[in-house]
């Protein structure tokens, strides 16, 4: 579903290695780990990203991104010890 003002084409980008549409111009740290990992207990991921025209970086929980076509993602489970 498109979002007012966006336009009617989601932005295509990839999460672990799965190309993925999304409709909106900020994605969230949550939205990408509920995306990574569907029903996932309460547990802390790392999620890092790349892409054509933005520096590489990660998101921590509450962080957001502007994402743009092409941006990969990487949500890993963190071990803690």
């Amino acid at each position: 579903m498109p979002v007012e003002g966006k336009g009617d084409k989601p932005t295509n980008i990839i999460i672990n290695g799965t190309p993925t549409k999304f409709d909106e111009d900020l994605i969230f740290y949550k939205q990408l780990v509920e995306l990574a990992f569907p029903n996932s207990a309460d547990a802390v991921y790392t999620v890092t990203y790349s892409g054509p025209q933005i520096p590489d970086g990660t998101l921590t929980e509450g962080q957001s991104l502007k994402i743009r076509n092409g941006v990969k993602f990487v949500v890993n489970k963190t071990n803690r010890s």
